[in-house]
């Protein structure tokens, strides 16, 4: 409508109604070219997205050099909690296998996927938590393991930090709800609550608040969704919202108390 609208206005100054007629008719197709644009760069985003993940992940299972029957099952139930089905799940079993490989080359992978996702942080810390959820499923991340990340995270332009603030999630998510039902957390759950949401135990709580509400606007499914996220992985970044969401609250318990 805005298309229609803009096109025809700008034909009627040049030729009054004929004009706008010609021009509204331009401005509905330029319209929709866009969109179908827009929508071939969003699904190539997922596709390379789908495949640079899995075959990561491929790599990074073989990290400690032999991937375990347990390491595949993980692989599989990722396919399923991310509903992929038909040929979605054969190219993702496709992408496991190659990264898997001897000859695979990690470096070459993520410099891939840097320009699939046009380098979008928020696109690359989703792929590095989907890495960490992945070696983590039996709830320790191993050195070997965590050396990879780090190389993966660093691959992708990450700091260090953001594997750090990943696993302070996956413990958080393992820990209950310490801090919401008015137990005191630990003090472990209260160091990881500060990773998850990059801030330090002297800033103040209104820089805090501030940090909190910046990743959880920056987290939200539907913008992660809108930047090339593939739908099927909505389950995992809203799930990234409810552990930044925990780590805020584990922190404003801990501050009430100490008052």
């Amino acid at each position: 409508m805005f298309g229609l609208f803009i096109g025809g206005l700008i034909g009627y100054m040049f030729g009054r109604f004929p004009g706008f007629l010609i021009g509204a008719a331009a401005g509905v197709f330029l319209t929709r070219y866009m969109k179908h644009r827009l929508w071939q760069k969003i699904s190539h985003v997922q596709t390379g997205f789908l495949e640079s993940v899995f075959a990561v992940m491929g790599a990074l299972c073989k990290a400690d050099g032999v991937v375990t029957r347990d390491e595949i099952e993980v692989a599989e139930k990722l396919f399923t909690q991310f509903r992929l089905s038909g040929e979605n799940r054969e190219r993702a079993k496709a992408a496991f296998n190659r990264g898997k490989a001897d000859d695979f080359d990690l470096d070459a992978e993520l410099q891939r996927f840097l320009q699939v996702s046009g380098g979008q942080p928020s696109l690359l810390k989703m792929f590095l938590q989907v890495q960490v959820s992945a070696v983590a499923a039996d709830g320790v991340v191993h050195p070997a393991e965590h050396e990879m990340l780090v190389r993966i995270a660093r691959g992708l332009g990450l700091p260090e930090a953001q594997v750090d603030q990943l696993e302070a999630m996956l413990r958080g998510s393992q820990g209950g709800q310490a801090g919401q039902s008015g137990q005191p957390s630990s003090a472990s759950q209260l160091a990881d609550a500060y990773k998850v949401l990059e801030v330090s135990s002297s800033d103040s709580d209104a820089h805090i608040k501030k940090v909190y509400r910046k990743l959880m606007s920056e987290n939200h499914p539907d913008k992660l969704a809108g930047r090339g996220m593939p739908e099927s992985m909505r389950e995992m970044a809203e799930q990234r919202t409810r552990e930044i969401s925990h780590a805020y609250d584990v922190i404003k318990a801990a501050r009430h108390n100490d008052k």
